[in-house]
């Protein structure tokens, strides 16, 4: 049985199994910084904002997160300190840059009573068995939003592009990219959902 709760309702307690998630679903994005999910997971743990995670449980374990914001909030607060410590001088600056800079920028067009859906990640042990889509769905039945959007998924992540039109949302933008060589990403898409 899936349970949905806050990652604030869940507390700090919960931080370091979220942040284990996200480094399990993300890590791969990450692997310039390192390949070690536990140093990423000690690098990236004091960056999300709980306030704004919502988790699904699975026997009382994390297996699923996503944020949610009104799209000028952020989800995820990188900062130097942690970073260097865990990363390195030269990597642990990059990274609070680099995804400073990735993870500041407001999301253009989104309406009052608009959500944006962030870092959606599932952990390896528990994909392929409907937490994100059983996630997702339960945040859609939220009454204080209508329309919801997702931005920048990697063309090459066929599967979350299947499961996000399959709940109905629709490409909305399409914006290409330099680093195609380096990643294989060719182009990152933007998906809406308005509920009527």
């Amino acid at each position: 049985m899936i349970e949905f709760r806050t990652a604030a309702e869940l507390g700090e307690s919960f931080r370091r199994p979220i942040t284990e998630v996200f480094v399990d679903a993300f890590g791969h994005d990450f692997a310039y910084f390192s390949t070690d999910p536990a140093r990423l997971t000690d690098a990236f743990e004091h960056m999300l904002a709980l306030e704004h995670f919502h988790v699904a449980l699975v026997d009382g374990e994390p297996a699923g997160i996503t944020a949610l914001t009104d799209g000028r909030q952020r989800s995820a607060v990188p900062h130097g300190g942690p970073l260097r410590r865990h990363l390195g001088l030269v990597k642990g600056t990059i990274g609070a840059v680099v995804l400073g800079r990735e993870w500041s920028h407001e999301v253009e067009g989104l309406t009052t009573g608009g959500a944006s859906l962030e870092f959606v990640g599932t952990a390896s042990a528990h994909q392929g068995k409907g937490v994100a889509t059983a996630l997702l769905t339960h945040l859609l039945a939220l009454p204080q939003y209508r329309e919801y959007v997702l931005e920048e998924i990697a063309d090459t992540n066929a599967a979350a592009l299947h499961l996000y039109r399959k709940l109905g949302f629709t490409e909305y933008r399409r914006k290409k990219v330099n680093h195609t060589k380096r990643t294989g990403i060719s182009y990152y898409i933007s998906m809406k959902l308005v509920q009527y």
